[in-house]
């Protein structure tokens, strides 16, 4: 089987380079941390010895080159890049700390960062390329679907993985054949501890009584929130008044936000990402639905997409709270001193605590003595994440990082508001 997964590999490298599959590499020890282009060469730096170069040469044996190869995949460009760099950002880093400190058993950890447009068939075709190269572990996807798809890549081959954004419950569990993906880890909520949370939220501090929920059909994140919230509302005693849907790509919710103003809702649930929160919000007020709106981790960025008078007084969970603490401040100095404050967010946050986790557990796997991309190396790592997340004080969990029976950590939300244009930390719930 690995002798015929090889061969496909190959046909697919090939095909690529006729084809152009819009691959994006960062593969200095610890990356470069730099925008991701459609042109693998844009901003490319001289590379050391025995690492890929952003032409696609490969590498040798990762432990006779001395590193320890890890992917990071996400989107780098298109209209979700602002997730997938502050993770890819995010997770280098910490990387580049490490290394700078000696790396692991003196082997520097390579990032091998592909860009995969937010698009789930080139998620998987960057995921078997970052496969043939050698990760031993990869820190993404980034959004729920890609890495729904990524996780059925990686399961069979038992290869790492740690999303600090993937929220789904079905990213790291099969409901219908009860599979728990032993692989697979996330620094972030799952979909319905979120939807959970702010129905929760919405009847014992803000005391509604009714809701309305408004979401994108078919998209994994939207409706595993807003089916929790329903869920939620039940069992609470509030009541749902409308739930409404629209389409990827739909830029007028007009007609939606008329039905659920009729039902006069004490709030509304908009459990979608930043782009179309600001444009629901924004049409809200532009017909008088003037109650306060609430959503999940995917508000973040939302300040940029809608009017600070539009916006007072929403209300998101998230699992950042920016300053609230000495070590968010110093990550936060470190963060922006690199990359600047634009892509400093919640997901900057959890994948600067996914590449704490894994670094952890690769220091455990390096005392096995095994080949880094080895099976056994894998599996050591699989079992690190597990044994010493908890010792892991991260940005956003700093009593550590202890996992369920399905892999996704216990920790606190936060619970975070819009006010005078920006998104502030309102409280721990």
């Amino acid at each position: 089987m690995k002798k015929a997964i090889a061969l496909v590999l190959v046909a697919c490298m090939a095909a690529s380079m006729f084809a152009g599959c819009g691959m994006v590499s960062s593969l200095l020890p610890g990356g470069a941390g730099d925008k991701a282009t459609d042109n693998p060469a844009a901003g490319a730096t001289a590379t050391p010895a025995g690492t890929e170069t952003s032409a696609g040469t490969q590498t040798d044996n990762p432990a006779s080159t001395g590193t320890i190869k890890v992917g990071i995949l996400g989107p780098h460009t298109g209209e979700y890049a602002v997730y997938g760099l502050a993770v890819k950002n995010g997770a280098t880093l910490y990387i580049d700390k490490v290394n700078a400190e000696g790396g692991i058993n003196g082997k520097q950890i390579e990032i091998v960062a592909y860009d995969n447009k937010g698009d789930s068939a080139e998620a998987v075709t960057a995921f078997t390329k970052m496969v043939d190269e050698g990760i031993t572990a990869l820190i993404g996807d980034v959004l729920t679907g890609n890495t729904i798809a990524v996780v059925g890549e990686a399961y069979p081959i038992g290869l790492p993985m740690i999303t600090a954004s993937a929220t789904a419950a079905a990213v790291t569990y099969n409901a219908d054949t009860g599979t728990v993906y032993s692989n697979v880890f996330r620094t972030c909520f799952i979909d319905p501890f979120q939807g959970e949370k702010m129905a929760q939220y919405a009847a014992d501090v803000l005391g509604a009584k009714s809701a309305a929920v408004i979401c994108e059909t078919g998209n994994d994140y939207s409706e595993g929130l807003a089916d929790a919230f329903r869920e939620k509302c039940a069992a609470l005693g509030v009541n749902v008044v409308a739930s409404e849907g629209y389409s990827k790509g739909d830029v007028d919710f007009k007609s939606q936000l008329t039905n659920i103003a009729a039902a006069a809702p004490d709030v509304v649930f908009c459990p979608n990402y930043y782009e179309d929160d600001g444009l629901i919000v924004t049409q809200a007020r532009e017909i008088g639905l003037a109650v306060p709106f609430l959503g999940g981790d995917g508000w973040a960025g939302v300040k940029d997409y809608a009017s600070a008078e539009d916006l007072e007084g929403c209300l998101y969970c998230s699992a950042y709270a920016p300053g609230s603490s000495d070590a968010v401040k110093a990550f936060e100095a470190d963060y922006t001193a690199k990359y600047g404050a634009d892509s400093l967010n919640m997901f900057a946050a959890t994948s600067y605590d996914a590449a704490m986790v894994l670094v952890a557990a690769l220091k455990k796997a390096e005392e096995t003595g095994e080949q880094p991309g080895s099976e056994a190396y894998m599996q050591a790592v699989i079992a690190g994440i597990a044994s010493e997340g908890p010792s892991v004080a991260g940005v956003t969990s700093a009593a550590g990082y202890t996992f369920d029976a399905y892999n996704n950590p216990m920790k606190d939300a936060v619970i975070m508001t819009v006010t005078g244009g920006e998104e502030v930390f309102k409280q721990m719930y």
